[in-house]
């Protein structure tokens, strides 16, 4: 039980973390994208090339940071066939669905790391970032997806064992 109590507080805290970089993500994606838009429509200010792919950059970690959050909050990936359904049923119906958001997170971890070992010594061509800043995305939101998806999973299991949990 105290494993399973470190393991809830570190996932929590995890959470929380990923929260509030979505959180910072959006607000600094405001940006670049008003700079683009100021500078495309008026002459107030210069164009500036480099806030497309930031904004692009800046994008990609919201959406995955999002799609992780959401799958924490169990809104991200929600089919719900029989909304009626409690207890055991529910429980095995959501391992079923479970199997494959572990899949697919270790599908994306795997790849992922694929991915940034792909882009380990490229940059980008206007702002001259590493290519692995935006790569590593992938494998970031499949560990997550392992990591919270897991939790659930050992928490329907343990419901469609014991019953409905008190």
């Amino acid at each position: 039980m105290p494993l399973r109590g470190l393991v809830r507080r570190v996932a929590d805290a995890y959470a929380r973390l990923l929260s509030t970089l979505l959180a910072i993500s959006v607000l600094i994606l405001v940006f670049p994208v008003t700079l683009q838009v100021v500078s495309r429509q008026t002459s107030l200010l210069p164009h500036y090339i480099w806030t497309e792919e930031m904004a692009r950059f800046l994008l990609v970690w919201t959406i995955m940071i999002g799609a992780i959050v959401g799958q924490r909050e169990g809104i991200h990936f929600i089919v719900d066939l029989w909304p009626r359904l409690t207890g055991r049923f529910r429980a095995f119906m959501d391992l079923v669905s479970g199997v494959f958001v572990l899949s697919f997170g270790a599908v994306f971890l795997w790849f992922g790391i694929e991915f940034v070992d792909f882009a380990w010594f490229r940059i980008s061509e206007l702002a001259e970032l590493p290519l692995w800043l935006i790569h590593l995305a992938w494998p970031i939101l499949g560990f997550s997806w392992l990591i919270f998806g897991g939790e659930k999973f050992v928490a329907d299991l343990r419901v469609l064992i014991h019953g409905e949990a008190a």
